[in-house]
């Protein structure tokens, strides 16, 4: 079986950096990890798109998600970037789209470029944005993904909705990767997230590491394929997974043994400490990730 990797950079957001005083050296053992990885077998490296630590908010570093991506694009020169998954009520889809775009030129066409509808309830009010039910997100993330694929498809775009407009912006260039910037949604909602993905995307991101809920998921995604005649082995099933640093590479290997049976086709791992210890991300590289080449 072939299986895809990717690993997240330390950038904050779970509390990572917070052995690291200077928050130039917090930047440089984020970007340290992102190198470790362009030099191994990695496909990805990935950062989230939050503001505020979990498991609560607190007076301590995380950086941005997208300034992050179009730094790590110009230090590194193989590995694909993603966001997982960036947030659509932070930005307007068309100035997402734009941005997406930029960063993709910017990496020589290695953008992972993640959309979900967000969840961090205090994040967005903090923030000033205006947070709504999951109907109302929903439905504006539904726009959000027309206009992002209009906006890389089309020269002219024209879009009129409940909750977003455009009227014919320029996006040029659109980016590198052809036809467009690989589009990854992330959510595991069976009757708008779901359907988005076989209708427009290139990557979907679900289960959090749980092989039944992948499995319940793919099955979803391989009916609504089916429904919208798209071909559905042409989706990457990324599902993430947060290693236990307890655990022997045998243990690893098994773990996705079963996500892979489950339904997935990439796994994206989160490694405690990385930012102060490599060595876990190098025996997983050398150990784990050839078993499924």
């Amino acid at each position: 079986m072939s299986i895809g990797f990717g690993v997240f950079v330390p950038q904050g957001w779970r509390m990572d950096l917070v052995e690291i005083a200077d928050p130039v050296e917090q930047y440089e053992a984020m970007t340290a990890v992102a190198k470790v990885a362009d030099a191994g077998p990695w496909d990805s490296v990935w950062v989230y798109d939050h503001f505020h630590t979990v498991p609560e908010p607190t007076i301590n570093t995380t950086f941005e998600a997208w300034t992050v991506s179009s730094t790590l694009a110009r230090d590194t020169s193989r590995v694909n970037i993603g966001q997982m998954v960036g947030c659509n009520g932070y930005r307007h889809p068309a100035l997402y789209a734009k941005i997406a775009s930029t960063v993709d030129v910017a990496s020589h066409g290695r953008l992972y470029a993640g959309l979900g509808a967000g969840w961090y309830e205090h994040e967005w009010k903090a923030y000033g944005y205006e947070w709504s039910e999951v109907p109302e997100r929903m439905a504006a993330f539904r726009e959000a993904v027309e206009i992002v694929h209009r906006m890389w498809t089309e020269e002219r775009p024209v879009f009129t909705g409940k909750h977003y407009r455009i009227d014919q912006p320029i996006n040029e260039p659109k980016g590198v990767r052809k036809p467009h910037p690989s589009f990854w949604l992330g959510g595991g909602g069976e009757k708008v997230t779901l359907k988005l993905v076989a209708k427009y995307a290139d990557g979907a991101n679900f289960g959090n590491g749980d092989p039944e809920i992948v499995r319940h998921k793919a099955a979803v995604l391989r009916e609504h394929c089916d429904r919208l005649e798209r071909d559905y082995d042409r989706i990457r099933k990324s599902t993430s997974y947060h290693l236990d640093l307890g655990h022997s590479s045998a243990q690893h290997i098994a773990k996705v043994e079963q996500l892979a049976e489950a339904g997935a086709d990439y796994v994206i791992v989160y490694i405690p400490r990385v930012a102060y210890d490599h060595e876990p991300l190098l025996r997983f590289a050398e150990e784990v990730v050839p078993q499924f080449a």
